[in-house]
């Protein structure tokens, strides 16, 4: 007869508690692409701090606009430079990165002139990043795993629809996870419709360049009334706290560790919706370490 060891209710009880306490833990997602000095994406994937990177920018593109995608000093798109990211791709996605092409940026040009242009552009994202093929990859065969909207200028027109043919590629194979950063004033002013579509995965909100909804020095109220209405109006799977990853990533919205830690993180976690922080951006976090430093408390 098998020897069979008998556990205790105490200790039952305390496995119970460990899986519910690590319930709500969340992800790293963090921005590459803007800066030369910042690495390759192979290196980044390979740190381990990071669950999601975030490819920036396809900064051109609609309106009858060639599509052009912008890294920085990484590569070069023009000379077709940028297609031996496809083994960095690769090996982050070996490690359980999902690597997500980033659209728009700050400074971008980019507009969606009619629906039919948006489903022109989800051709072209599919055919050119996604599931398709296309005989002009720019960042070579690899498939990346979704499209994220950082969209921050032109209007709020047609984002909707461009997301919900991006949504319906998800029917050919593999799915095509849909990412936004918004801005914290709610709602926001370029993607809001979309958002309201529910075929959204993941929602990283910027909590910063925004006083009105962003944490100040002790005072938390702005920035959890504002998670509070985006985690309930918001039909995203999941929604993550945006912020720079030091302060001189932005004008302002940066929280000291300890703050992030003892403070802002125990007072959102606790939202069925969390699902971590995502940070702006790679390079920043280089210089600050932020993200070794909060991780094991996200």
């Amino acid at each position: 007869m098998a020897f069979k060891p008998k556990i205790s209710v105490p200790f039952i009880c305390l496995i119970v508690l460990a899986v519910a306490s690590g319930s709500n833990g969340g992800g790293i997602s963090i921005y590459w692409g803007q800066n030369g000095n910042e690495g390759t994406l192979a290196e980044t994937c390979a740190t381990g701090k990071y669950e999601y990177v975030n490819i920036a920018f396809l900064a051109t593109f609609g309106n009858g606009q060639t599509p052009m995608i912008n890294l920085a000093g990484h590569c070069d798109p023009y000379s077709n430079g940028c297609t031996g990211l496809s083994s960095d791709i690769k090996s982050c996605q070996a490690k359980g990165v999902k690597v997500i092409l980033s659209l728009g940026g700050g400074a971008g040009s980019y507009s969606l002139a009619s629906s039919d242009d948006a489903r022109q552009v989800a051709t072209y994202l599919w055919n050119n990043f996604l599931g398709g093929t296309s005989s002009s990859r720019p960042l070579g065969p690899a498939v990346l795993d979704g499209i994220d909207f950082d969209i921050e200028g032109g209007t709020g027109e047609h984002w909707d629809d461009l997301a919900k043919y991006l949504s319906g590629y998800s029917k050919k194979g593999k799915k095509v996870y849909l990412t936004a950063a918004p801005q914290c004033p709610f709602p926001d002013a370029w993607v809001g419709n979309a958002l309201k579509t529910g075929v959204f995965d993941y929602v990283w909100v910027q909590f910063y360049n925004n006083p009105p909804c962003q944490y100040s020095t002790a005072d938390i109220a702005n920035l959890e009334d504002a998670w509070k209405q985006w985690t309930s109006d918001i039909p995203a799977t999941k929604i993550f706290l945006g912020l720079p990853a030091s302060p001189d990533a932005a004008g302002s919205g940066f929280i000291p560790v300890n703050d992030l830690t003892s403070k802002v993180l125990p007072a959102i976690k606790n939202s069925s919706k969390y699902g971590g922080v995502m940070l702006w951006s790679k390079y920043y976090d280089d210089q600050s370490g932020y993200s070794s430093s909060i991780k094991s408390h996200v």
